[in-house]
């Protein structure tokens, strides 16, 4: 019962350690470099999937480590070859997993931030473990390789925890609408004539907050959540290509569908239909 709660701190503290906010803010400045274009920040975020890109990816460099690992404790000389190709195939994995990460990671703050560089540290290390195992199988020296695997295994769990804190505790790349309300039945939110193009206007459903927005004298809502993070988009910027962006990190989503235009968001924007009536303005769940 001890040992979770050793952990939990363990990760409590990293979160408060501000000494490591230089290296962090110097490394997000050269992520966010590198994603700034939009097609590499969709890429790697997962605009084009529907979630984000990096857990899928993870599977692989695992998956393939692990394999390895099993060969290595179970299969004997006979699988030496197997294995050795298996490291390989990880470390070619590691590469867009730690990519994808990364782009992720550079739009998180605070605790997060420090939490997640820690994780990204210690995968950096597995990688380099795992380097140093397949050369020395390369060079027929299987027992050092086999015994760099194992510890490099360790520490790729010891940093798959962080990414489940990051993931499970503080819902880092979850869908921040996804528990929210909706109803098919008609909503009374606004007087029509309340409403004047191109502002961006915070309504509500119940507990629900829409962005109502009227764009070249057509009405569109959307959830005024942002799937991301969270962040309010009645506070963002209206496009005149029919878009909304964020304040928070510049996620973009088209007005139409809710469709994400620019990440770092994978999931669209939960839309809601649009009627006229008597001078009120009706909205319910698309």
């Amino acid at each position: 019962m001890q040992a979770p709660k050793i952990v939990n701190d363990l990760v409590e503290r990293i979160g408060k350690a501000k000494e490591l906010d230089g290296i962090v803010e110097k490394v997000s400045g050269w992520v966010a470099a590198v994603t700034k274009a939009a097609p590499v920040k969709n890429a790697l975020s997962g605009s084009w999937l529907g979630h984000q890109l990096h857990p899928v990816l993870t599977d692989l460099p695992i998956g393939a480590w692990g394999a390895a690992t099993a060969l290595d404790l179970l299969g004997g000389e006979d699988s030496a070859e197997a294995s050795r190709k298996l490291v390989g195939l990880g470390l070619v994995a590691s590469a867009p997993t730690a990519l994808a990460g990364a782009a992720d990671w550079s739009d998180t703050y605070g605790p997060d931030k420090r939490v997640g560089l820690v994780h990204a540290a210690t995968n950096g290390t597995a990688s380099v473990l795992q380097a140093a195992s397949w050369v020395a199988r390369r060079r027929g020296h299987r027992g050092v390789g086999v015994a760099l695997s194992l510890v490099a295994v360790s520490v790729t769990l010891a940093s798959a925890y962080l990414g489940g804190h990051l993931s499970y505790v503080k819902g880092i790349g979850v869908n921040h609408t996804a528990f929210q309300k909706t109803t098919r039945k008609w909503n009374d939110v606004a007087a029509d004539d309340e409403i004047r193009e191109g502002e961006l206007n915070r309504v509500t459903v119940g507990d629900t907050p829409l962005l109502l927005v009227r764009q070249r004298g057509e009405l569109h809502a959307l959830s005024a959540t942002c799937t991301h993070a969270g962040g309010p988009l009645d506070e963002g910027e209206l496009d005149p290509s029919g878009c909304v962006t964020c304040p928070w990190h510049g996620s973009r989503f088209r007005l139409d569908d809710g469709s994400v235009d620019r990440g770092p968001a994978s999931v669209p924007q939960p839309r809601w239909e649009v009627r006229v009536d008597g001078g009120r303005v009706l909205v319910r769940a698309a």
